[in-house]
């Protein structure tokens, strides 16, 4: 009689949620803006109780939870442009569904402390977002957008979201991270609806 396989962790009935936080890789980018999608999944990391010390389909990996509740981060490592080739080997190898999949990131086009949640949407103009709706062939899948607001002066956007946040942002910085960490658990525990309307708008 042959023995029933156990099934691999990517070939499970119950695919994992997958939060994609997006950014830069190396230690010159750490603190950036463009950056803030890594800050928030290690915050969320931090609170789940789980390390990023795997690399898997060009980015760092860290899994949290079990049965329907599963989740995996990640943190691409292609550089913010490129983004869409590890998150959609991810979605293929974990089998994630469109409707389990989040992806964090900064937006210039709302102000520093600002959530925005949505459900589905074009990538409005954000390279990162780009990649990933051309990689995956689809825009039907759940975005964090997380402030960092427009450059001031003559300042170029690139030139803004590849500087640190500034002193006084980096003051508030904390209590963003942790209020974007609680969204994306809401969005997980409670669906994208409730976590819009818990979050969105709220500065």
């Amino acid at each position: 009689m042959f023995r029933k396989r156990k099934p691999k962790e990517h070939e499970s009935n119950n695919p994992p949620y997958l939060i994609a936080g997006l950014g830069n890789p190396g230690p010159e980018y750490r603190e950036n803006r463009h950056n803030v999608g890594f800050m928030v999944v290690d915050k969320l990391a931090e609170e789940l109780g789980v390390k990023f010390t795997k690399v898997q389909n060009e980015a760092m990996v860290a899994q949290a939870g079990a049965g329907e509740g599963r989740v995996v981060l990640a943190k691409p490592r292609t550089f913010m442009n490129n983004s869409g080739v590890s998150v959609s080997q991810l979605v293929r190898f974990y089998k994630v569904p469109l409707d389990k999949l989040l992806v964090v990131y900064d937006d210039v086009d709302l102000p520093f402390e600002t959530l925005r949640l949505r459900s589905e949407g074009s990538s409005g103009g954000q390279n990162g977002m780009k990649s990933i709706i051309q990689k995956l062939g689809s825009q039907e899948f759940a975005r964090l957008r997380v402030g960092v607001s427009r450059p001031k002066g003559r300042m170029s956007t690139p030139n803004h979201v590849l500087q640190d946040f500034s002193r006084a942002e980096q003051e508030a910085l904390p209590f963003v991270l942790k209020r974007a960490s609680d969204a994306v658990q809401t969005f997980i525990n409670e669906g994208i609806v409730t976590a819009m309307n818990k979050y969105n708008g709220i500065e």
